[in-house]
């Protein structure tokens, strides 16, 4: 459960009663503004988008069970795949900050989406054990200012039409980077490498 008086400090500055808690509540919905650009969310989720009270389009989804997150616990990108953007649009400002990976990977003079060839297999970066489970849906997010980078409400289109891939059975998306799932938790430091392991 929450701290009470944060809830009421919150509930004062929202207007509206938010709760924090330390515990993912079941069949908790993951609201987001409705991108325009095609493949930004799946389209029966699309279909079934509301106006809210700004306006705004809203979709309404699921995330992982017994989770905060939509489809990982660890988001990665490598540098190969943000050189891929860069290349396609050099007058954009593809910096790894505006998708909050956790980790960003080297892949040094690697090239394409590398990190899309290791989806279903085990990784191993620093002391920690992960599953690579999905390629990672882009939202609005890497469009808002982050720190000094500018909004830039054209580099999603850019992905796009550049890297649309299918996830789940939600259709083919916008996608960069992968989500990972913690097998074995450890330290994991700036630097360490990635090592794919063997077996299942």
């Amino acid at each position: 459960m929450g701290d009470p008086e944060l809830n009421a400090q919150l509930s004062k500055l929202l207007g509206r009663s938010p709760r924090l808690s330390a515990d993912a509540p079941a069949d908790a919905p993951l609201e987001r503004a409705t991108p325009e650009y095609e493949g930004g969310v799946p389209d029966t989720v699309r279909a079934s988008s509301y106006v809210d009270e700004t306006g705004e389009e809203i979709t309404v989804d699921s995330i992982a069970p017994g989770t905060f997150f939509d489809n990982g616990r660890i988001h990665l990108v490598t540098t190969s795949s943000l050189a891929v953007l860069r290349a396609v649009r050099p007058d954009y400002d593809f910096d790894p900050r505006r998708f909050r990976p956790n980790l960003v990977i080297d892949t040094g003079e690697g090239q394409g989406f590398l990190e899309d060839t290791c989806v279903g297999c085990r990784v191993r970066v620093g002391e920690a054990l992960c599953r690579v489970v999905v390629p990672t849906p882009r939202c609005v997010v890497p469009t808002l200012g982050h720190d000094e980078l500018r909004p830039d409400l054209s580099l999603m289109r850019t992905i796009s039409r550049t890297h649309r891939l299918p996830v789940f059975d939600l259709g083919r998306l916008a996608c960069l980077g992968v989500y990972l799932d913690v097998l074995a938790p450890g330290l994991v430091r700036a630097g360490d490498p990635l090592t794919q392991q063997d077996g299942p």
